[in-house]
């Protein structure tokens, strides 16, 4: 009998823990879900009333001409086109860490000389981090113009190459004098330009890249004027340009069009580097289909006297 009553007993112990064990499994259950849900609503929620950042304010060249809102509106092939002034943003940045300049054993690294050789059939690719928990452990970016973050926005939807966008500078000056306002016309193809979030209001590298019905890139595209020190060497990229411009006018399509960029002047001297680009709703450069397709921008140098 004292055996039966200590079967009973252990028997109800493993119960009383097994029933322990299992309630403890369906409250962590319960406390994933949750985090899950609300991390889901915080990301759905991103940019929802986002206050302005602090540390950023509008750069030089950015800013509209003398009298005119930051939001200026032409009337171009029947429809308004509209050109934000105010989206150029100087923020302040963290500079990254440099490259290393010497190489394992300490000494300074050197281009690759000597004549070429049979190349040995291609290793397995080593797949790099693909999610910001894997990388440096950067803050992640706030949609604001702010540098050294992660941005964890998935980079969306890519076109079929022939419907990839496109474009070309197709007018240009070769010299302006100081302070004379000149145009340059933009053809774009295959960009809708319909997508514009103000990255001055927390709209950088928020969106992924969309579709429409169509299978054309929704965006719009971007105009800048800067100024070269040199014409053999890569520029530094830190320095506001003198003119930034981001241009949509709820048109674009699959047939190429135009719109005209109307530079109210540039105030010095010297050689300039003009371009436009496209951008899709985050105001990154859209997507190819494949590496070897030109992405959509194109430039003109610019002599102002």
């Amino acid at each position: 009998m004292y055996r039966s009553a200590q079967r009973r007993r252990s028997t109800s112990g493993r119960n009383k823990r097994i029933i322990a064990v299992l309630a403890t499994l369906v409250v962590f259950g319960g406390v994933i879900t949750v985090t899950q849900i609300s991390n889901a609503g915080d990301r759905r929620n991103r940019g929802g009333g986002r206050p302005p950042a602090t540390q950023c304010s509008p750069a030089p060249g950015a800013t509209a001409p003398a009298g005119q809102a930051n939001v200026t509106e032409t009337r171009q092939n029947g429809r308004t086109v509209r050109n934000y002034w105010g989206d150029g943003q100087a923020c302040t940045t963290t500079p990254a860490s440099p490259a290393p300049t010497t190489d394992s054993s300490g000494q300074p690294n050197q281009p690759a000389t000597g004549a070429p050789t049979t190349a040995a059939p291609p290793a397995p690719l080593e797949f790099g981090p693909d999610e910001c928990g894997e990388g440096n452990g950067l803050e992640i970016h706030d949609g604001f113009q702010n540098g050294n973050r992660c941005v964890d926005t998935q980079m969306g939807e890519v076109a079929n190459a022939d419907q990839n966008p496109t474009l070309l500078i197709t007018q240009s000056p070769r010299t302006v004098r100081v302070n004379e306002p000149f145009t340059f016309r933009v053809s774009t193809r295959n960009l809708i330009r319909d997508r514009f979030l103000p990255a001055g209001q927390g709209g950088y590298y928020v969106d992924m890249s969309i579709l429409n019905n169509q299978g054309l890139v929704r965006g719009h595209f971007h105009s800048a004027c800067r100024q070269l020190n040199s014409t053999n060497a890569a520029p530094d990229p830190a320095p506001a340009p003198a003119f930034f411009v981001a241009t949509e006018d709820r048109a674009g399509g699959a047939a190429p069009d135009v719109i005209e960029i109307r530079v109210p002047g540039l105030a010095t001297r010297g050689t300039f580097q003009c371009a436009s680009w496209a951008g899709d709703a985050s105001h990154r450069i859209p997507m190819m289909q494949r590496a070897n397709q030109i992405p959509a921008f194109d430039a003109f140098r610019l002599t102002v006297r």
